[in-house]
């Protein structure tokens, strides 16, 4: 069983509760395929991985199968959970529509520290094309939550990042098979529309930018149809 994140020793000495930190390192093990789906994880096994007792691997477990990442089967064990695709439509649909009322806010008002941020974040961005995926996932989580943080919609934030665990498993792939270049044009697109006051173009490109996804997806199904229920 590959696992990329904390170790034995981090587990031991990070301020934060032990089931968060596996909860965390398996939900990204898991979003960027390192645990794929269908495979079987075992308690025991994590527990030994990472020297700890079973209970905050089971408390962990039952978080990440109520995010639809685990699928806790009786007498038969617990498995990686296949990608839904109803799931990643449903929060495609609802970022979007927060996200689109997150950059009208924005362009109302544009704050100039927060432009200068964001066009930082676009300079880095540029500086990891053609490097992991992961990198990218990173920079562009950065990047949406600097919105949200900008309008003051944190909460909503928090919202979205409950439910996009599909999504963020297609768009892991995506990153992996298409140029995340044309990714980050799109955001320098609704940086200069924020910029610029324009809350319609504003609107228009962050619709745009997440809608990629409709393109994506069937493809990503077509090539990896068991990853998918």
């Amino acid at each position: 069983m590959q696992l990329a994140g904390l170790d034995a020793a981090s587990l031991k000495t990070v301020r934060v509760s032990v089931v968060d930190q596996l909860y965390a390192t398996l939900r990204g093990a898991i979003i960027d395929n390192d645990l794929s789906p269908g495979a079987r994880i075992s308690e025991t096994e994590i527990a030994q991985h990472y020297g700890v007792s079973r209970q905050p691997v089971r408390e962990a477990f039952i978080k990440l199968a109520n995010e639809g990442l685990l699928e806790i089967r009786p007498q038969r064990g617990t498995f990686v959970a296949k990608i839904s695709r109803p799931a990643v439509m449903d929060a495609r649909f609802v970022r979007e529509a927060v996200e689109a009322d997150i950059v009208k806010l924005l362009a109302q008002a544009p704050e100039p520290a927060l432009i200068a941020d964001l066009r930082d974040q676009l300079v880095r961005q540029r500086q990891i094309i053609g490097g992991s995926a992961r990198d990218f996932m990173e920079a562009d989580e950065a990047f949406h939550h600097t919105l949200a943080a900008g309008a003051g919609k944190e909460n909503a934030w928090r919202v979205i990042v409950e439910m996009k665990a599909q999504m963020d498993r297609v768009r892991f792939l995506s990153s992996m098979h298409f140029s995340v270049a044309r990714l980050v044009d799109q955001h320098t697109q609704l940086v200069d529309a924020i910029a610029a006051g324009d809350a319609v173009g504003a609107e228009q490109a962050i619709r745009f930018h997440l809608r990629g996804i409709l393109q994506d997806l069937p493809i990503i199904e077509q090539e990896h149809p068991e990853y998918f229920r």
